[in-house]
């Protein structure tokens, strides 16, 4: 569990879990000591050194990160995010926060991008919106592209025009999964399929734009809400007895939400245009460990709550007894080396993640 302990200085205290807003933690935490237990990347800790905390302690958080943390909130930044999830949650206690989707803004038109940062002029873009129906993309790589590719783009030249910064989301798609070590950031792409295609066009087109960015490359993004492999393998275990999932795709399951505090506690350490242009660039943010979907899908069976569940087995099969109209990279595992030395971030393993999930 995450919990925090907020300690008075009579010893009392109480407890918040991760379900609780993070500005519920920086509330409560001005002029009094901060123990952030079991947290596996000190988030609450940021939020309440940033609060006034008198003394933070944190289960694996770096010291560089504690530091920014304590720094004065000396400027009102906006942070324009498209694609809410957990965000605002997230975010939110970091400083001003407009959460935007579709319609305010259309990603297959220039136009309404353009107009959306002009009006907003924010100085931090997350863009955490793409076109991810990977088998649907072969037949309308047209649209993937307008949203994955060519908006990307428009959001780096806005970007660039005011200074901002701009946090962008790749894939591990962009690879061919053929290499037999993980894959680390300057390996040279070569995406299988066109939704890859689309999200490297995106990143090379955010690159070329010359702005300020930090471009997150995920690996098999999963979560609570929304279409994902763990609602779908969920649902499939309460319906049927047997599952049959490909064993030899190999990569590395991601929690959404470890994401979103990844990428707040990276922005802490990014909060002065020098710091921000010596940090510009890709960095691979997935949990640590691998696995197979065949493997993941038997964590996520056996973890998930019994009543309701049929499943009694999940058989392992080849992609070629599953065929799709997209091929998949056969292994996606990356490197996060370089996350942990510039931010001092390291993501827990994956069944911790899952187990945190479904324990909710």
């Amino acid at each position: 569990r995450f919990e925090v302990n907020l300690l008075e200085d009579q010893k009392t205290g109480f407890f918040l879990d991760q379900a609780d807003n993070y500005a519920e933690v920086a509330q409560h935490s001005a002029g009094k000591r901060v123990l952030d237990c079991f947290s596996y990347h000190g988030g609450f800790a940021l939020f309440a050194a940033r609060a006034g905390a008198t003394s933070v302690e944190a289960v694996e958080i770096s010291d560089v990160a504690v530091a920014q943390a304590r720094r004065p909130p000396d400027m009102c930044d906006e942070l324009a995010a498209h694609g809410t999830g957990g965000w605002r949650r997230t975010l939110a206690p970091m400083s001003q926060l407009v959460c935007v989707d579709f319609p305010e803004v259309d990603l297959t038109r220039p136009d309404s991008i353009r107009k959306w940062i002009q009006d907003s002029s924010p100085e931090i873009i997350i863009n955490a919106a793409a076109y991810t129906a990977v088998d649907k993309a072969e037949s309308e790589t047209a649209l993937a592209m307008k949203i994955n590719g060519d908006a990307p783009g428009i959001m780096a030249a806005e970007a660039g025009k005011r200074g901002a910064l701009l946090v962008h989301y790749t894939t591990d798609y962009v690879f061919d999964g053929a290499k037999t070590a993980p894959y680390v950031e300057d390996d040279l792409p070569n995406p299988l399929g066109a939704y890859g295609r689309t999200k490297l066009a995106g990143d090379r087109a955010i690159q070329q734009a010359g702005c300020n960015h930090l471009i997150f490359r995920l690996c098999w993004v999963y979560g609570a809400r929304g279409g994902n492999f763990m609602l779908t393998m969920m649902r499939l275990a309460r319906e049927r007895e047997q599952l049959r999932v490909v064993r030899d795709q190999i990569g590395c399951p991601t929690w959404s939400r470890l994401i979103a505090e990844a990428t707040a506690q990276a922005l802490l350490q990014v909060r002065t245009p020098d710091r921000a242009a010596a940090c510009t660039g890709v960095y691979h943010l997935c949990a640590s460990g691998e696995t197979s979907w065949h493997g993941f899908a038997e964590a996520i069976i056996d973890l998930m709550p019994a009543e309701g569940k049929k499943c009694r087995a999940v058989d392992a099969i080849t992609s070629a007894e599953y065929p799709t109209p997209a091929r998949r990279p056969a292994c996606s595992v990356m490197s996060c080396a370089k996350l942990e030395r510039a931010f001092g971030l390291h993501l827990p393993d994956w069944r911790e993640s899952l187990r945190q999930v479904l324990e909710q």
